[in-house]
C-alpha cells in the first residue's frame, strides 16, 4: 500500500483543465489514513509541540487526528466569518481576488510551538495567512505538514521563504 494510490484524481473539477486531488478516498481507507497521519508526525518525533493548527476544511480532519495522536490541543484556522468568538484575521490573494482566514484570539499562547497542517499545498497563500496569524498570536510555527504538494504552483517555496520547514508525503506534477 502507498499513500499516493489512495488519493483519487477527479479530472476537470472544479473547472475544465484542473486535476483535483481528492484525499477523501485516503480518509475513507483506515490503513491509508493511519499511515498518512503517522507519516506526517514522524519528522517531529521528540520535538515539543504544544498545539496543532489546521486550515479549513480537510486540514481539520488531519489536524484533529494528529492532535489526538500527540495528546495536544487543536486550533482551527477558518475562513472569515466562520468562528464565533473574537478573531484575528489575515487576508491573502487568490488567483482572482482576495480571501481572509481567521484565528480565535487567545487560542494560542505566546511561546507555544505549533505544527500547521493541511491536506495540500498549491500556491501557499492559505498556509502563509495561517503562519502569519500564528506568529501574530506570539506562537512559533515549528513546521508544516501536508499530504500533497503541487510543486509547479510554488507554494512550498513560499512557505519555506517564511522560514517554516515543509513536510510533504506525495507530490503531483501537472499530470
Amino acid at each position: 500500500m502507498n499513500i499516493r494510490d489512495s488519493i483519487r484524481t477527479i479530472p476537470d473539477f472544479p473547472k475544465p483543465g484542473i486535476q483535483f486531488r481528492d484525499v477523501t478516498t485516503l480518509f475513507g481507507d483506515p490503513q491509508a489514513f493511519r499511515m498518512a497521519i503517522d507519516s506526517l508526525i514522524h519528522p517531529y518525533a521528540g520535538q515539543r509541540i504544544d498545539k496543532v493548527a489546521a486550515l479549513e476544511a480537510r486540514g481539520f480532519i488531519m489536524g484533529g487526528a494528529i492532535a489526538h495522536q500527540l495528546s495536544i490541543g487543536f486550533v482551527p484556522i477558518r475562513k472569515a466569518g466562520k468562528l464565533p468568538g473574537k478573531c484575528m484575521s489575515e487576508s491573502y490573494t487568490l488567483e482572482y481576488g482576495e480571501a481572509t482566514m481567521e484565528l480565535h484570539e487567545g487560542a494560542l499562547k505566546p511561546g507555544e510551538k505549533v505544527l500547521l497542517v493541511d491536506d495540500l499545498i498549491a500556491t501557499g497563500g492559505t498556509c502563509e495567512a495561517g503562519i502569519k496569524l500564528i506568529r501574530r498570536a506570539g506562537a512559533h510555527v515549528i513546521g508544516s505538514a501536508f499530504i500533497i504538494d503541487l510543486p509547479e504552483l510554488g507554494g512550498r517555496a513560499r512557505i519555506e521563504a517564511l522560514d517554516v520547514p515543509v513536510h510533504v508525503l506525495v507530490e503531483f506534477d501537472g499530470d
